[in-house]
């Protein structure tokens, strides 16, 4: 995994916050599938970590918790990083081996190769390896991205180590969102936060900073016009962006205001909605 799209100067995706309907299912499918552990529980809520310092996932269980409601704006997925091929090789094989009935999607992109599924709530997950950055493929600004079936012998074949949890630099290495408007959504991240547009297909835009493959992306594939979730119900709570330093954020909340956007200050920073009611933490 090369760092240097999760760290100064990129902008990136620090950490995921998602409602559940049950905290002490998802704790258990979080730690013995996925391979996080706890940091600390208070309460409703639980923050995972891989290294046992950051959080890069907190869940919680809303008050009057309800099941996640199909053709809404909010979570497509969130997608943890795996530092190399062989860890995807050894997670590959964690689930094999352990005979989790899980609707398991797989696919090469070619920038990266992909494992996805669900959690019990049907939050969507994505674990993934990146290959390395000079083995992507560049027209101008615009990166080739495609959805090729993944070779799943190779993968299994590449390492016969057992798996044993996250590895302690795993990051969250993207987040891919349902929105309403993918014009007012292009002008929000890419004139009001500074990112890039990578990549777009029928009804999706992909965004970076760095020169990243995509640190967001946004589609449209619930419907043009979903609606926000109901507060209380499994998805999308919130998502942090980590910028490299406060005058960069400053310069992103002035273009944000300056839209007629509306950025409210908090006790750990600022947070914003983007124009499809997806909250957004902005820290340093």
């Amino acid at each position: 995994m090369e760092t240097k799209f999760f760290e100064n100067p990129a902008t990136y995706v620090g950490q995921v916050c998602i409602n559940v309907t049950n905290l002490d299912r998802s704790i258990a499918f979080y730690e013995e599938v996925v391979g996080f552990n706890v940091l600390e529980r208070a309460g409703n809520s639980a923050s995972l970590t891989a290294d046992g310092k950051r959080p890069i996932l907190t869940i919680v269980e809303p008050e009057g918790s309800m099941p996640k409601e199909e053709r809404k704006a909010g979570l497509f997925h969130f997608a943890i990083l795996l530092p190399s091929r062989e860890d995807l090789s050894s997670f590959l094989t964690h689930l094999i081996k352990a005979g989790r009935t899980l609707q398991l999607g797989a696919s090469d992109h070619h920038v990266s190769e992909a494992l996805y599924f669900n959690d019990p709530d049907g939050n969507g997950i994505e674990v993934y390896r990146d290959r390395l950055s000079d083995e992507w493929s560049w027209n101008g600004s615009t990166v080739k991205m495609v959805t090729d079936p993944l070779d799943a012998d190779s993968l299994v074949a590449e390492s016969d180590r057992e798996w044993e949890g996250l590895p302690s630099d795993t990051v969250m290495g993207h987040i891919h969102l349902h929105v309403a408007d993918l014009k007012k959504t292009e002008a929000f991240y890419k004139n009001g936060l500074g990112f890039d547009i990578v990549a777009t297909y029928p009804g999706a835009l992909f965004t970076s900073t760095a020169g990243y493959h995509h640190h967001i992306g946004l589609n449209i594939w619930n419907g043009e016009g979903a609606g926000k979730p109901s507060p209380n119900s499994a998805g999308l709570r919130w998502f942090s962006l980590l910028f490299p330093d406060k005058e960069m954020r400053e310069k992103a909340i002035d273009r944000l205001q300056q839209s007629g956007v509306d950025v409210e200050e908090t006790g750990e920073g600022y947070k914003v909605e983007d124009p499809s009611g997806n909250h957004i933490q902005l820290i340093v």
